[in-house]
């Protein structure tokens, strides 16, 4: 699944077929995709807050983080200090080299008891070029070993997905439209109500192939550590 402000490093093959998601504020009146969307909350303070926290704690250096990350030494620095959103795909390198699920870098602190979701505050991750939008759909107040989001694919859009830790599992079920998944070299088509389960820590690809948008629930579990 998939991201940035002028600043953000691009992901590998950015420019090329790949896209990539990021965190961004929704505009209003931005798209028949999200409608009724207008604002989203700003995640840059929460993810620079955790990264400081989990490296911290891991004993690691920037340099360190950088060299097991693949994330260079200046992003990682330029994220800690509040001066660029990342990516989603280096958020997920992050995470992975952290040994933390993808949450855990946006949690921010909640109260107990019922937690309501405003669809006006979503967190949403974007592609660059708008074919393809993630909605977190559970509060990221802690780190949680199983996440829910909603995805939605514009026609022929294309999402690519690197590998996310080892053990995690995706379980994902088309509410509208048409969907191409391709996992690792196998290859499958969803229709409206088709379902699936696959292991996500192998290269995933999502694609629109249909002549509207798709609209897909994606439930995604990490293994336990």
């Amino acid at each position: 699944m998939a991201k940035s402000k002028a600043t953000a490093e691009l992901a590998p093959g950015a420019g090329r077929a790949r896209t990539s998601a990021r965190v961004e504020r929704a505009k209003s009146g931005d798209g028949a995709d999200q409608p009724g969307l207008q604002a989203v909350t700003d995640l840059t303070p929460a993810v620079a807050g955790n990264l400081k926290r989990l490296r911290s704690e891991r004993g690691l250096s920037l340099e360190k983080l950088a060299r097991a990350s693949g994330v260079s030494r200046a992003m990682l620095n330029q994220i800690e200090n509040e001066r660029s959103t990342p990516t989603i795909n280096v958020l997920w390198k992050i995470a992975q080299a952290l040994g933390v699920p993808f949450s855990a870098l946006l949690s921010q602190a909640a109260s107990a008891g019922l937690t309501v979701l405003p669809a006006a505050q979503a967190r949403l991750l974007r592609s660059q070029d708008g074919g393809f939008t993630s909605r977190a759909l559970f509060p990221a107040d802690r780190p949680r070993h199983v996440e829910f989001y909603e995805l939605r694919l514009r026609p022929s859009a294309v999402e690519h997905a690197d590998a996310h830790a080892p053990g995690t599992s995706e379980n994902l079920v088309v509410a509208s439209g048409h969907l191409e998944l391709t996992v690792g070299s196998e290859r499958t088509e969803l229709r409206e109500g088709d379902a699936v389960l696959f292991p996500a820590d192998v290269p995933h690809v999502y694609r629109n192939p249909g002549r509207k948008e798709a609209q897909l629930f994606l439930v995604m579990t990490y293994a336990q550590r």
